[in-house]
């Protein structure tokens, strides 16, 4: 008989969840693409619960062309409109229009600092925060740091990047690792 895992709360509602807990959540990312990706869907998600988004992946890889921030950056009016009729997504016209105008700041980053990665990655010294959560109350859906960051980005063009869209893509991208105490992949590391 297989042992059953023990997980952060919050993914036990699914089996989408928890494959996205074990497999993705806080793992370090250090791809532009793979970056992207999660900030796209970290500014889609505001306001909505992350499942949602999940639910949709595939959708919005379909949707905004595998996530390629180059092809992104230069969507038409009509390629807009186009995404605002798409049922597989979230279409909300504010938020697809920040998917154009991020991929457009997240390319003045790759010139100004060789990459995003070593933009965002540099807030942390290019190494994940792990932080000794004993349960989901202690984790914290802003910190100072994020602040700084999203003030960072927010000044540099992005839109959609609030402290706690922030803050959850750095722990889907594993600048912090927020797994708690009891959480086999707390264990494992």
């Amino acid at each position: 008989m297989e042992k059953e895992l023990t997980r952060c709360g919050w993914c036990n509602s699914s089996e989408l969840y928890q494959r996205y807990h074990d497999e993705e959540w806080g793992v370090p990312v250090y791809e532009d693409i793979k970056l992207f990706e999660f900030l796209l869907l970290e500014t889609f998600q505001a306001g909505l619960s992350w499942i949602t988004i999940l639910n949709k992946r595939e959708n919005f890889r379909a949707a905004f062309d595998a996530f390629d921030y180059k092809k992104i950056a230069t969507y038409s009016e009509d390629k807009i409109q186009d995404l605002l009729q798409d049922t597989g997504i979230i279409r909300n016209q504010l938020k697809v229009r920040s998917a154009v105008s991020n991929a457009i700041a997240f390319m003045k980053i790759q010139e100004e600092f060789g990459s995003f990665s070593k933009y965002i990655w540099g807030f942390t010294d290019e190494k994940p925060i792990v932080n000794n959560r004993k349960n989901l109350s202690e984790v914290q859906a802003t910190t100072p740091l994020s602040d700084a960051i999203s003030k960072d980005l927010k000044k540099r063009g992005f839109k959609f990047v609030g402290s706690t869209v922030v803050y959850a893509h750095m722990q889907a991208t594993g600048m912090v690792d927020d797994h708690v105490a009891d959480c086999w992949k707390r264990s494992n590391q």
